[in-house]
């Protein structure tokens, strides 16, 4: 069937790890809700993952997942509590997994400022690309072995890949998604030191600049990203970076508008699936409180029927994306139906309640 044609959508739903079994099921209510609304047809699919898939079939992503997930349009992956794991070889961290796999080179992490939520700024509204397959993360930069090694016992080695085919992919997507938003994109990296590696990352996206007359660029060093995240956030607008200073900044970021719960993120790339992921972890020490935040997942998985919608042209999938957004605004906007964590007086159910509830008198 032709992509720009198909009227169904084949998601999955992975759980993940501790509060992923709250939150993750929370997302896919919240989206069933919204796609009856949007007449947005959608078979679910759940593919076990995490600490119970080790539990149930042996092995933390069971043989067979990746070819299940090849036939869907994207899924739902809960926070992944790796750390915690036990240390046997059929314990694995799987996402990077997932990314490497499908290729998804783009990490999108958006920061957005609401009202009375104890954001440090108001008027923040920025997105952040970041790498998500080279850089330094060991399971990332190479095929096989480790990009990290300790040839003695009182030394370690950590490798850092870049390359000019992962940047421009990276760059790519950034100045795609810039085009559709202010126009504006920051290059962050630190070629003032890193000279060979940085310095590739910066030549591959004035590369792609060439594409893109219509965006306007600039640069900024890596540590002073980090002071003016604190003091000019408002100054960004679309920013693309490395694996490893993105993973920082976005934190930071975060930091900045309410916390990791206000973290949303999607993993893109240049097929035609995507994966819902938010930032944060899998916050054991909280699973099973009725009080971590689900804005986050929720909020991947109404980017990832966005990004559906326009990848397929299907307008219900864009449809639906609106309906979640509704019900969003709606529950941020009362102390009642948000999490303590965001200076509100609500449970994570009464969040939950309170975006169906927004949606519905939409």
């Amino acid at each position: 069937m032709d992509d720009t044609r198909k009227k169904s959508l084949r998601i999955g739903i992975l759980e993940g790890d501790d509060i992923g079994h709250e939150i993750v099921p929370a997302s896919v209510r919240i989206a069933r809700a919204a796609a009856r609304a949007a007449e947005q047809e959608i078979d679910w699919v759940e593919v076990p993952i995490g600490r119970r898939a080790l539990d149930t079939h042996g092995h933390t992503m069971p043989d067979g997942t990746l070819e299940t997930l090849a036939g869907l349009d994207g899924w739902i992956l809960g926070p992944i509590g790796h750390r915690e794991y036990p240390k046997v070889p059929e314990a694995i961290n799987p996402h990077p997994i997932l990314r490497k796999h499908f290729d998804l080179f783009a990490n999108v992490r958006p920061t957005r400022s609401f009202p009375n939520i104890g954001c440090l700024h108001d008027d923040i509204d920025m997105v952040i690309v970041r790498e998500n397959n080279e850089g330094f993360q060991p399971d990332r930069n190479v095929v096989a072995g480790s990009g990290e090694f300790r040839p003695s016992h009182d030394m370690t080695i950590s490798v850092r890949v870049i390359s000019t085919a992962g940047s421009k992919k990276v760059a790519r997507a950034a100045f795609e998604i810039a085009r559709t938003r202010d126009k504006r994109l920051t290059l962050v990296h630190k070629n003032t030191v890193y000279k060979l590696g940085c310095g590739m990352f910066v030549d591959s996206c004035y590369e792609v600049a060439k594409d893109f007359p219509d965006v306007t660029v600039d640069e900024v060093i890596v540590d002073t990203m980090a002071m003016r995240l604190v003091r000019d956030p408002q100054s960004f607008d679309t920013i693309v970076t490395t694996n490893m200073f993105g993973d920082i900044l976005t934190d930071e970021a975060a930091g900045l508008v309410g916390g990791l719960g206000m973290a949303p993120g999607l993993c893109i790339g240049r097929g035609s699936v995507a994966m819902a992921q938010a930032t944060h972890g899998s916050a054991p020490d909280i699973a099973g409180k009725n009080i971590a935040n689900p804005f986050a997942m929720i909020e991947s998985t109404r980017m990832l029927f966005d990004w559906l919608g326009h990848h397929h042209g299907l307008a219900p999938a864009l449809e639906l994306s609106r309906h979640m957004k509704r019900g969003i605004d709606a529950a941020l906007a009362d102390p009642a139906t948000r999490t303590p964590d965001i200076r509100g007086t609500g449970s994570q159910q009464d969040m939950i309640a309170g975006i169906l509830n927004g949606m519905e008198a939409a």
